[in-house]
Formats: C-alpha cells, structure tokens, sequence
C-alpha cells in the first residue's frame, strides 16, 4: 500500500515516520524546497511527488493548513481518483474542510483531528511517537464511505491512538477553548512580560511555572495566525470567556477579597479531577 503526504512538517512527518512499518512507500508533497529536501534526507519519505501524482496512491493524507487543505481536496477532485483511494485530512479545524469538501469525494474523506503536537514545526521536528496514545477526533463519520472510515480506523489502531467521534461545528467550538485560545493566552503572557522585563530579570527568575505558562508563545506564527483565522468567532468567543474570568481575578485583588479568590481558585482546581 501506498501513502501520499501533504505536507511535511511535524504532523506530516510524524505520521511518517510512526507509519513507516505500515505501508509499503511514502511520497510527499510540499510547496516548501527546504521541507522536501529535509524529508528525502531524514527519510520520512521515499520520493517527492506533485498532487496530481496523487492518483497512484491508495491513501493520500493532508497534514496542511486548512485553506491548503481545502484546496488540495478540490485539486485531488480534478484527478477523478479512483473511488477506493482513501483521504485523511489532518486540519486543526473541520467545519470548513466537510462543508468546502468537493461531493464526488466527499465519501472518501475522513476528516480527522489528532490532538496532538509540539511547540516546535517542520520536518525536523518530526518525532514516531507523536500520535502515540493521544486522542483522534473524527469528525461527521456519517459523511465517510465505509471502507475509508474502516481504512483509516485501522491506521489510527497502528497509531495506537484513542477515537473520539463528533460533529465538525462542535469540535471546533471545543478546539477554541481547549487548544487554541490557551494558545493566544501563552503569546499574551510572553509579551506581556517582554514589554516589562529586562533579559537578564527573565533569564534569572523564570522557573518551572512561568516555563509552562509561555511555552506556547514558541509555537509557529504562521501555523497559529492561520488556525485563528479559520477559527475566528468560536475563538472570540473562548477569548471573551477568559476575559470574564479574569476581570472577576483583577477585582477581587484590587478588592482585597482574599477568600473569594481562594474559592475561585478552588474551583479551578476541579479541572483535573475531570483530566
């Protein structure tokens, strides 16, 4: 069996890598010359290819932004792909992938989100173990062909991923406060206190909660201004949330209201019992 893959950055890369004993080659395709060159030398691919090459493959997977994604599938569309071909789109959101998806190969796409990643992107920071034991969301199964959704289960099993199923508008919803509003908070945080703070304070009093709290702001630009422009709304959303709760924080220490505070803290504290 042969896979293509759109895209060759982390998510692009990682599935590779992690799929190598699965399927037989891998071609890739990327717009990026630094990409492709990088992942014919580390090997996450045996050949690069273009999309229309993409005809001779048996599983093609989009690991892209989602308005690349959405333009490969209406590329992929032109090929008239045989109808066993198999689509895995990899997008951080998915109403617009399912909505925008062209209908004569609607049923070969399962549209997938791994909640998975790093703070770091590109080929290089590819890893086999990416996926290992983290959750995929498939989305709108109900819209997939049968022996694509059965394909692409079996390839999450090889994964050793856990499936979460759910409807597109909802996964980007829940994505805009689990993932990538905190995203936006990490930027915040790190110029924040870029704007107030000399290096050297930085550089001595930074321990392992500031660390976590700004580890994030690492996180590609590119990648993430893109994913806040596809989810902008649901975002506004998550981000006016969080600004309610801490208006709530910055009056109730201007207010001295120490035990109120404690109890809202408390109340935060519940998250992990449920995590």
């Amino acid at each position: 069996m042969v896979c293509g893959i759109v895209g060759l950055g982390l998510m692009g890369g990682s599935f590779a890598l992690a799929t190598r004993d699965y399927f037989d080659s891998i071609v890739g395709v990327d717009i990026n010359p630094s990409h492709r060159e990088t992942a014919l030398r580390l090997g996450l691919v045996d050949a690069i290819a273009r999309v229309k090459d993409l005809r001779e493959v048996d599983v093609i997977l989009l690991a892209t932004p989602v308005r690349g994604i959405v333009a490969t599938l209406k590329e992929l569309a032109q090929l008239e792909l045989p109808q066993e071909t198999t689509i895995l789109d990899f997008g951080s959101t998915k109403e617009r992938i399912v909505k925008e998806c062209p209908p004569q190969i609607r049923p070969q796409l399962v549209a997938s989100h791994p909640m998975a990643g790093k703070e770091y992107s590109g080929p290089l920071a590819a890893i086999p173990d990416l996926y290992q034991n983290k959750i995929m969301v498939i989305c709108n199964r109900e819209e997939s062909g049968e022996l694509h959704l059965n394909r692409a289960l079996e390839i999450y099993d090889h994964l050793q991923m856990e499936i979460v199923y759910m409807d597109a508008h909802e996964h980007d919803r829940h994505a805009a406060f689990i993932s990538h509003m905190p995203h936006i908070v990490s930027f915040a945080i790190a110029n924040s206190v870029l704007a107030q703070e000399d290096k050297n304070a930085i550089v001595a009093l930074a321990a392992s909660g500031f660390k976590s709290m700004s580890r994030l702001a690492k996180s590609n630009p590119q990648m993430w201004g893109d994913i806040f422009i596809e989810n902008r709304q649901n975002l506004i959303d998550a981000m006016e949330a969080f600004e309610a709760e801490w208006k709530k924080a910055t009056q109730m220490v201007q207010n001295r209201e120490w035990e109120k505070l404690k109890e809202w803290m408390w109340e935060g504290n519940k998250l992990y019992e449920i995590m």
